[in-house]
């Protein structure tokens, strides 16, 4: 049966699909400001700038991460053997900090076949970029500090040499405080129930740190404790989740149990299980910035559709 989406919102949704819109150059101007700051400042702190990776064997199963919504994974045979479009690099990552450079990022496209139901939030694609490092060695706090930078910074940066884009988007952008203050998921939920990501973006004035989120095998987690090492960066303004992280699972009986409980299949994470049994998986820490959301959020766009000029909405294939 297919989502059934009001006349006004479709309507909407077609609208921002135009390439010719007053607002793209603006927008694109403003993204392009916002990449070069921050990759001018990993580049100067030694980081190595990879190259991205769009069919493989092996990628982020997403699962059992509480926010799954795919409704289809793409695969297609390449000389004769199965292989699915990117999700995300965390495999690739993780490989490459264990037996290459130790400080990596990547403009890493993902595809994500979002249920159409979430063509509406205004906060998804199906087709979408995000800003993805790793280190090798660090731990959640040196990730925090990291990205804290960049994104004060970027804003910083738009807000000085760009005060005539943002009067044109009506814009008044605020410049976060860093440190971000950092919650636990539990006691978010405690206070907020269910929707405790939508209430702490509605009620921030700066972004904020979500530790400790049940989520995919190769995020670290304490199994005395139950407690997980990984981490959500929540807008401010109802913008939401925008980057997704954690500190890294490196043992092998760890890595394996996990990958059993998940129902997940060995062989596709049989490189990171050899290296992690040969204790050549290096402890690493890392995220991925979703590049759409946050330009979204500097533009204060409605919907995250007005960053691309061709959109990926869920639920709607554009002609180009």
């Amino acid at each position: 049966m297919k989502y059934q989406v009001e006349a006004s919102e479709l309507s909407y949704l077609t609208s921002i699909m135009r390439i010719g819109d007053s607002k793209m150059p603006v927008v694109l101007k403003i993204q392009s400001k916002v990449l070069k700051t921050m990759t001018d400042i990993l580049l100067g702190k030694g980081f190595q700038w990879i190259l991205p990776v769009i069919l493989a064997k092996s990628t982020d199963p997403l699962w059992p991460d509480p926010g799954y919504s795919i409704e289809d994974r793409i695969e297609v045979e390449v000389y004769g053997t199965r292989v699915k479009t990117m999700q995300s690099m965390i495999v690739h990552k993780r490989v490459l900090v264990s037996l290459g450079p130790e400080k990596i990022f990547i403009l890493s496209p993902n595809i994500r076949i979002e249920s159409r139901k979430r063509m509406i939030t205004g906060k998804h694609l199906y087709e979408f970029t995000q800003l993805d490092l790793e280190v090798a060695y660090a731990k959640m706090k040196d990730i925090f500090t990291l990205f804290e930078e960049l994104i004060v910074k970027s804003i910083e940066v738009i807000k000085k040499e760009m005060r005539e884009e943002l009067e044109l988007l009506s814009r008044d952008l605020r410049i976060p405080t860093a440190p971000f203050r950092v919650y636990k998921r539990a006691e978010l939920e405690k206070e907020y129930g269910d929707s405790w990501e939508e209430e702490i973006s509605r009620t921030s004035k700066d972004p904020v740190w979500v530790t400790d989120i049940p989520r995919q095998f190769y995020d670290f987690q304490d199994f005395e404790t139950g407690e997980w090492r990984n981490y959500d960066l929540i807008l401010p303004e109802g913008y939401g989740e925008v980057l997704s992280g954690a500190e890294r699972e490196y043992e092998y009986e760890k890595i394996l149990k996990k990958i059993e409980r998940d129902g997940l299949r060995k062989d596709d994470y049989r490189l990171i299980l050899d290296l992690a049994e040969k204790k050549l998986l290096k402890p690493s820490a890392g995220a991925g910035i979703g590049v759409e959301r946050f330009i979204q959020y500097i533009c204060g766009l409605k919907h995250i559709g007005e960053v691309q000029p061709f959109p990926r909405i869920p639920g709607i294939v554009p002609d180009l």
